[in-house]
């Protein structure tokens, strides 16, 4: 954990180029998405089995596992803070800007609906929860909605919850077109799919819309003592991770109680499980920002290999330094092909 907040130190080191910052804060927001995956889950595991101390310090896995949790909810605390209070003002004054659903201005409102219906909904499937309709299989790590719904719809059921899954083949952030080239205007697809829930449920009110997000245990177990074929015991061990036990659940702050509740009883996680975050449920996904905007002035120069000044007055690639000034041919040298650099 200490390790986490040195990484997230980097994004909080004005001396660090302003995209480099905010790719710091994508990577230890992704150290801790692997770090659940792995680390917790195997203490969750231990602490389900009471299988006693296991560390040096003799914690037991379930004191282990709350002195994580307290660290996490601070490091996760920080993450968003930074983010929102930091890096986001400071990108809008270098023109790069996350535009929010009260920003758009009606060009941008049109052509983010025109996207929304040619591009995202055709592969939106949502699904109402009822007697026939129980909860999806959610993968893991991939962005989810929870929506609240009052009536009746086109076939007469009354679903109160519905859930939507955004597909991965979505990308998280959408450059929307600006008039100034200099601009770069980004909206986030929960934004997006936020604006325009209602059309998915049409003769439906949309009550609610939260986002949220899923950990899984993905560690592999796999006996080598007793298994004929390693490759596919592997293969067969990640096929199943996406849909093994949760180990967190991340939510929008916004979601009502009662949503947030219904999440954790259906991923068999408790409360110091949930972590309610101000903004995109997954961080990592802003490292898409650093490629998609040209400003070399803001990342770290490209790295320029030198080339040692005895080596430059050659361009034989079998020439050999030896005895420190002295320049020598390799001893093959008439077998060797010719070599123009």
């Amino acid at each position: 954990m200490q390790f986490q907040r040195r990484v997230l130190a980097q994004a909080i080191d004005e001396s660090v180029p302003l995209l480099e910052r905010l790719r710091f804060l994508c990577i230890s927001s992704s150290n801790l998405d692997e770090f659940f995956q792995i680390r917790v889950a195997g203490l969750m595991h231990r602490a389900a089995l009471e299988s006693g101390t296991g560390t040096i310090d003799s914690l037991t896995p379930e004191q282990c596992l709350q002195h994580i949790r307290e660290e996490t909810h601070q490091i996760v605390e920080e993450q968003y803070r930074l983010l929102n209070d930091v890096l986001i003002p400071q990108l809008e004054e270098e023109n790069i800007y996350f535009l929010k659903r009260t920003q758009w201005d009606d060009n941008q409102a049109g052509w983010i609906k025109c996207y929304f219906t040619t591009e995202i909904q055709p592969v939106l499937s949502p699904l109402g929860l009822d007697h026939a309709h129980p909860f999806p299989r959610v993968f893991n790590k991939t962005l989810n909605f929870i929506i609240s719904l009052e009536g009746k719809d086109a076939f007469g059921r009354d679903s109160r919850i519905a859930i939507v899954q955004a597909p991965r083949s979505l990308p998280r952030l959408i450059k929307v077109p600006s008039e100034n080239d200099e601009d770069n205007n980004f909206v986030f697809l929960s934004s997006i799919i936020h604006t325009h829930v209602s059309d998915l449920f049409p003769g439906m009110d949309v009550t609610g819309c939260y986002q949220f997000r899923v950990t899984r245990d993905s560690d592999l177990f796999v006996d080598e003592e007793e298994i004929d074929d390693l490759m596919r015991a592997i293969k067969g061990e990640l096929s199943s991770r996406r849909l093994t036990d949760a180990v967190r659940l991340e939510v929008a702050d916004n979601c009502t109680d009662e949503s947030a509740q219904f999440l954790l009883k259906k991923f068999r996680l408790t409360n110091d499980d949930l972590y309610q975050v101000n903004g995109p449920v997954n961080l990592n996904r802003l490292l898409e920002i650093h490629d998609l905007v040209d400003r070399p002035e803001l990342k770290y120069p490209p790295f320029t290999p030198g080339t040692p000044k005895r080596l430059k007055s050659t361009t034989d690639m079998f020439d050999v330094i030896q005895n420190g000034d002295v320049l020598l041919h390799h001893p093959f040298e008439s077998f060797a092909p010719v070599v123009n650099f």
